[in-house]
């Protein structure tokens, strides 16, 4: 590979510069008097790459912070200057009165920190939530340590699953409150469980995680502080859903717009509420700002990035919303965790993400020094210009790779009826594995992944317990045209126009296949996508590329009308607490057909039931799963992986790489960033790093 060098100079570096760089940077590096391989040495697995990775010092040790459970409480408190000068003034109580009884006590990685500063980002758009979403993540029930492995208490100061495996317990601490100083209690769970999530209105397809083999599950308060969910079967997995990155334990800043997230703001929604105030003002109050109907006011009111007013429990709150330019968030004084010494969190005063109209200007401005923390957008293309740049930029680069299997997926839309053409090809299991077959891996990982990704299927990484053997990595995931077109010809696709193109079966031209590809985040899923189609010309299938903004793609295909959407498989190395880009289960998001997860998560009411037995087998396996302990449910895991790869239910290409959100760019002004952190959707990386107590030390 050609040795890649380059210098360019801070803020003079032009963006069309910046697009040669990134195409030299695909072809070769040379980065710290060394070439790309020596980082990186193109290992099998992730734990390979990261022994090479870690020579370049790229990939440094896994660390965080920690947090205590040994009920120890600091003797006394501290606060930013900003809200002593408030406290002062008599427009907020002292930080003793807005503390819980039991805060949260967190040991910093490296130091007690500073209070103050500006954290700077980079933003892609309204589409781009999880942006804020992960760094704010700490209004999560349970969480999990920097580790990725163990549950820890959040905003619940406890948890306890009965012997019986039937009940959970969540005892949430004493005293603690919203960011408009309103007590936060089981009131809260008791409003979402009543109100939002048994109204058909608002929730005509309930969460599956509130069901266990298809039973419903209930919510109940025992006292202010104590609330229980109660299973009529046993569901050991219900404490790893509270803490994971879905739909009941993601938290309400990430999952309140899809009025999920376990609990809301009872106070404040109920003056919205038919329920509270009447159908007629209900509507009175939607139509006034703006709604046509009350359910689309209540959504808007109960998302932390949109509505300034709405009270969260976040670390720090939306001022200015996600569609203006400049995204921002101010520290919530009323947040509930403190340091070791009393010191409540967090330390930086605010966070500003300007918006970057695609991801090279994101880049660039991380080149130029103009980011203090970031890995979401950060471009793997960009490894040789960040390292060049770094001591110009006055930052460091560290890489956390990834334990999914693919970070550019070929999601099939298995409930997909736009088209019967389509449809039929798409049910048909010979014609997703050519199209597999079709796809030159290793071309691509050199290409876009710099060579250093693993190629295959979208299985998690070999060390996962989840991992169904190596076998199951290139299984129908090699590159084989040979074999691809005479799958193709089997079922009768053997006509062809003069270009070399297959033809419909029923006789109306070209057969083409649409792939959605998201614009602006992580990686160029619309490159990759012209390549895979130039591949699909040596089988004769058309590939037409959509390539669109984040939310009108995901829109899209809530509506059913996407027929593949590429996108990564990232939150799949823990299938449990994070299925919707494997398996079509969450009718909140669902790439792989949202018919089918309606079907799925109204146990059949609702949607369409899946046509291929694969598919059919795989949901009934992971229903059936909950009910398990962890050991069985690793061997149930590996069988839904086993049928998921062996009928193409989606096509993995490259992964195990940093390649996204794992390329972090850190000012070197910046306190208690660790040296590499879990990549994880359950981790809501970079949350478990806890950015509440990252700080600027000048």
């Amino acid at each position: 590979r050609v040795l890649f060098r380059s210098q360019i100079g801070g803020l003079g570096v032009r963006r069309r510069d910046v697009g040669a760089i990134a195409a030299g940077a695909a072809a070769g590096i040379a980065a710290s008097g060394g070439s790309i391989e020596a980082l990186f040495a193109g290992s099998a697995s992730v734990a390979e790459a990261s022994a090479s990775w870690q020579q370049g010092s790229l990939v440094g040790a896994l660390e965080g912070p920690t947090i205590l459970t040994d009920g120890t409480i600091p003797a006394k408190f501290g606060e930013a200057p900003g809200l002593a000068a408030l406290v002062k003034a008599g427009s907020l109580p002292p930080v003793e009165q807005r503390l819980p009884k039991n805060p949260m006590v967190i040991k910093p990685l490296q130091a007690i920190g500073k209070y103050g500063g500006t954290w700077r980002r980079a933003f892609t758009g309204p589409g781009d939530g999880e942006n804020g979403n992960r760094i704010c993540s700490t209004d999560k029930p349970l969480f999990w340590d920097y580790t990725g492995t163990k549950v820890m208490p959040c905003h619940a100061a406890g948890y306890d699953l009965s012997a019986d495996g039937k009940t959970i317990t969540l005892t949430l601490r004493e005293g603690m409150k919203w960011s408009d100083g309103a007590p936060f209690t089981t009131d809260d769970y008791l409003f979402w469980y009543e109100h939002i999530f048994q109204n058909k209105e608002l929730m005509p397809s309930q969460t599956p995680e509130m069901s266990v083999n298809g039973k419903q599950g209930t919510v109940k308060k025992i006292d202010d502080i104590t609330v229980q969910w109660v299973f009529p079967e046993a569901y050991p997995l219900f404490v790893d859903i509270l803490a994971g990155s879905t739909a009941l334990g993601a938290g309400h800043a990430t999952r309140g717009d899809e009025l999920n997230g376990s609990y809301a703001p009872a106070h404040y929604l109920k003056k919205f509420h038919p329920a509270f105030v009447g159908a007629d003002e209900a509507t009175r109050l939607a139509k006034e700002a703006g709604y046509d109907n009350w359910v689309l006011h209540i959504k808007f009111l109960n998302s932390w990035r949109l509505n300034v007013d709405l009270p969260v429990l976040t670390p720090w709150k939306t001022t200015a919303p996600i569609n203006t330019p400049n995204w921002v968030m101010e520290r919530n004084p009323y947040y509930f965790a403190v340091d070791t010494e009393g010191n409540q969190l967090p330390y930086i005063d605010k966070i500003v993400m300007t918006l970057a109209e695609n991801l090279e200007i994101a880049n660039l401005r991380a080149i130029a020094g103009e980011i203090d923390l970031q890995s979401r957008h950060m471009d793997i293309a960009k490894i040789p210009v960040f390292i060049e740049n770094a001591a110009r930029g006055g930052y460091r680069v560290q890489l956390d790779p990834g334990s999914y299997g693919s970070d550019a997926t070929f999601h099939f839309n298995h409930s997909f009826d736009g088209d019967p053409e389509i449809t039929k090809w798409f049910r048909n299991v010979d014609f997703r594995r050519a199209l597999s077959l079709g796809i030159n891996r290793d071309q691509l990982n050199e290409t876009f992944w710099l060579g250093v990704g693993t190629p295959g299927s979208p299985i998690p990484e070999d060390a996962s317990p989840y991992f169904p053997g190596s076998e199951w990595r290139t299984k129908w995931h090699v590159h084989d045209p040979k074999q691809a077109n005479a799958l193709l010809d089997g079922i009768g696709l053997t006509q062809k126009d003069s270009d070399g193109y297959r033809l419909r079966s029923d006789g109306k031209g070209r057969l083409r296949i649409e792939a959605t590809a998201v614009l602006g985040s992580f990686i160029d899923f619309a490159r990759i996508c012209e390549t895979v189609g130039q591949q699909w010309k040596e089988i004769g299938v058309q590939i037409d590329v959509l390539a669109q903004e984040r939310s009108l793609a995901f829109n899209r295909a809530l509506a059913n009308e996407t027929q593949i959407m590429v996108w990564a498989n990232d939150g799949s190395e823990n299938l449990f607490l994070f299925p919707r880009h494997a398996i079509p289960v969450d009718p909140a998001q669902c790439f792989m057909g949202i018919n089918i997860a309606k079907w799925y998560a109204s146990g059949g009411k609702q949607g369409t039931e899946p046509v291929d037995p694969a598919i059919r087998k795989a949901l009934d396996i992971f229903r059936s799963a909950a009910s398990k302990y962890a050991d069985e449910r690793a061997g149930m895991v590996q069988e839904i992986w086993k049928l998921l790869v062996d009928n193409v239910v989606s096509i993995g290409t490259v992964g195990l790489s940093p390649a996204v959100m794992g390329i972090r760019v850190i000012k070197n002004s910046l306190g208690n960033v660790p040296a590499r952190q879990m990549n994880a959707q359950h981790c809501r990386t970079p949350c478990t790093s806890m950015p509440t107590t990252f700080y600027y030390t000048a």
